[in-house]
């Protein structure tokens, strides 16, 4: 990673950094020496962090999820970038949430809305705020998720939500070609992070944050445009996903039904 060093590439933008993937981001962004912008809706939180582990790194309290906050914040960071004549070099869209559909048949349109509001259109909002801040030669990396490769029960919401951003990831980078802006989209396996600590299945191959911020930062520097990891997991699910249709849901649904009847033992 030493290479990263050597670039003129010195300023990052993460959002929900203050917890998993993305506080891992700043912190490792920080030990390179970039100058990080360290983005969360918790301004508590942050404020400890900045004095514990995000020491030396810009840190910004908004809501992703509410425009005008979005946008107050982009105007701030606009004037703060020219007055430090810095460049908003990389930016990492990686806040997110995530809720499960447990009956499909009375379906849950508002925890539906929900999970769309914050995984899709909320990275709407930023990137309307952001993007008009990035240079030529910038980089913009997108997260997304591995359960796009194939569907997953109770997936409905936040499935749908990641594989929207996938395609609005392959969009932008056809329309940002011009401006010379890369465009990644990151779509892990299981990670171990608050978030996915609630979930109540098991989550094979599962990697720390270190592994992940890693393999993303690597991927940004490559200007690679799509992300991907656990290499050996990932790659399982898009073997699967050209199986025949009836394979792989036969498999899933057994899987599903194995995890519920073993919850049901306990």
């Amino acid at each position: 990673m030493a290479s990263l060093l050597s670039k003129k590439i010195n300023t990052v933008l993460v959002t929900g950094a203050s917890s998993g993937i993305g506080l891992q981001l700043a912190k490792d962004y920080l030990a390179l020496g970039w100058h990080v912008i360290a983005c969360g809706r918790d301004a508590t939180k942050l404020d400890l962090l900045a004095q514990t582990e995000l020491i030396g790194a810009t840190c910004l309290s908004f809501d992703v999820t509410d425009r005008l906050q979005v946008q107050q914040t982009a105007s701030e960071l606009g004037d703060m970038l020219s007055s430090s004549e810095c460049l908003l070099d990389v930016v990492i869209l990686n806040a997110g949430s995530c809720e499960y559909i447990d009956d499909a048949k009375h379906f849950d349109d508002q925890l539906f809305e929900r999970v769309i509001h914050t995984n899709l259109i909320a990275m709407g909002y930023c990137l309307g705020a952001f993007l008009p801040l990035m240079p030529k030669s910038a980089q913009l990396a997108l997260m997304s998720s591995s359960a796009i490769y194939l569907p997953f029960p109770r997936a409905e919401a936040y499935g749908a939500s990641k594989a929207g951003v996938k395609y609005l990831a392959a969009s932008l980078s056809l329309d940002l070609a011009q401006d010379n802006i890369g465009v990644s989209v990151i779509c892990p396996g299981f990670v171990a992070t608050p978030l996915t600590a609630k979930n109540d299945f098991a989550m094979p191959m599962q990697i720390d944050v270190h592994e992940a911020s890693l393999a993303i930062r690597v991927g940004i520097e490559r200007g690679d445009a799509e992300i991907h990891f656990p290499k050996r997991f990932t790659y399982l699910l898009k073997l699967m996903s050209f199986l025949p249709a009836f394979v792989w849901q036969k498999m899933i649904q057994r899987d599903s039904q194995a995890q519920a009847l073993k919850g049901t033992k306990r």
